[in-house]
């Protein structure tokens, strides 16, 4: 066998091992930072400060200082993030040092926004939501 050849396999053989591995881990960290958000909204469903504080960052956690604090802020400034009639998730993209989780919502009162989700990755692995920004989303659709 030729050595451009060999070197063509060895190729072909590292992208089939590595890219699904790539894949696998990207896929990982997306179902992470998805289940944090879900774990948060339904602790919000429940009214669960506790809960839904602990899915917070650090940063967030030091700023409101409290569960109570930060779920009277929710209650009062994120309606559609507090009571969603309708949850999708939709793309997630690098922001900095931070992943942007893009998620449509549907508020109480049927005003639609997109909930701009940026997780921050803890020292443990795992993320937390490091802020929340809603755009409007009134031109889309579930």
């Amino acid at each position: 066998m030729s050595r451009i050849p060999r070197i063509l396999t060895a190729l072909v053989l590292a992208l089939v091992v590595i890219a699904p591995a790539a894949a696998g881990a990207a896929g990982d960290r997306e179902a992470a930072i998805r289940n944090v958000i879900e774990q948060q909204l339904d602790a919000f469903r429940r009214d669960d400060a506790r809960a839904a504080f602990a899915h917070a960052s650090p940063t967030i956690q030091q700023k409101f200082g409290d569960p109570a604090a930060f779920m009277r802020m929710v209650r009062e400034g994120y309606r559609p993030v507090y009571r969603p009639q309708a949850v999708e998730f939709r793309s997630l993209a690098q922001a900095g040092s931070r992943m942007a989780q893009h998620v449509f919502l549907v508020g109480p009162e049927g005003r639609a926004v997109i909930a701009v989700y940026l997780m921050a990755k803890q020292d443990d692995g795992g993320w937390r939501i490091d802020a929340v920004y809603l755009e409007d989303a009134a031109d889309e659709a579930v």
